[in-house]
């Protein structure tokens, strides 16, 4: 299938690895080229590279916290100087899990501020940078990575910036639309990562079983009864960023491989 993606300009947060850096290589084996940022220099420039390795298209790293809307503007500024547009919004830099957890009791005031201010703050501060852009050209696509936290009870920044993520994307979707962008969330659940194989591994040797008993044991509660990969979701995102995805916007789409019980409709 060919999703008319080539010569598209896509910005993506938390690029350096993980979910990330996956959907950076796939929408870069579609034609693409990239911004990605994060906050730490030397891990940005390492993916730039075997992302430009790997696909040969041109990757520009950029260091910035999306917690400060200064840096996330000039983000965005040097984004568009550098390769004339920006099509494709990806947002997903945040902490993994949240950081506010445990009974009510114990929760920090200071933690749970800080996930809201980096993820849904975050997001929006990204989307209002961009979107000035994607309204002049008419086109646009902005992909919001979420988390399957929003659909249980547990971690309370965790599950609560996921709903409000949820939220700004069908508000984004109604505003953005006429101007021929489109905006989705992606959630995804306990997925394979970098980092998630470094725990891992020293989880299960911990415990005396293998990774790969870990992973097994892990994705029992899901219906494909494996654990999904990054890649995968990166496959998902980069639907939702082509020509193809049109008719998709201000929707959730999970990528967990069935995990849960209760049905949405």
């Amino acid at each position: 299938m060919d999703l008319r993606l080539t010569g598209k300009v896509a910005l993506v947060t938390g690029g350096s690895r993980g979910i990330g850096k996956a959907i950076a290589l796939e929408l870069a084996r579609e034609g693409v080229d990239l911004a990605i940022c994060g906050r730490n220099l030397p891990a940005l420039e390492e993916a730039a590279r075997e992302l430009q390795e790997h696909t040969g298209r041109r990757i520009l790293p950029v260091v910035a916290d999306v917690s400060r809307t200064d840096q996330v503007e000039a983000m965005v500024a040097r984004a568009a100087e550098a390769f004339g547009a920006i099509h494709i919004l990806v947002n997903n830099a945040a902490a993994v899990g949240g950081l506010a957890g445990g009974p009510l009791a114990t929760i920090d005031d200071a933690a749970v501020l800080e996930d809201f201010n980096t993820k849904y703050l975050g997001y929006l501060r990204c989307a209002r940078a961009v979107a000035p852009h994607m309204q002049r050209q008419g086109w646009g696509r902005i992909i919001n990575i979420g988390g399957l936290a929003a659909r249980n009870a547990g971690p309370i920044s965790g599950g609560a910036r996921n709903v409000a993520v949820v939220h700004l994307t069908k508000t984004l979707a109604d505003e953005l639309g006429p101007h021929g962008v489109t905006v989705n969330v992606i959630h995804p659940s306990t997925t394979r990562t970098e980092r998630r194989q470094g725990e891992w591994a020293a989880q299960a040797d911990r415990q005396g079983i293998s990774v790969e008993e870990l992973e097994r044991r892990m994705a029992a509660g899901n219906a494909i009864r494996r654990m999904v990969d990054a890649s995968e979701i990166a496959y998902v995102a980069t639907f939702l960023a082509s020509e193809k995805a049109a008719a998709i916007t201000g929707e959730v789409i999970v990528a967990s491989g069935g995990a849960g019980r209760s049905v949405y409709y």
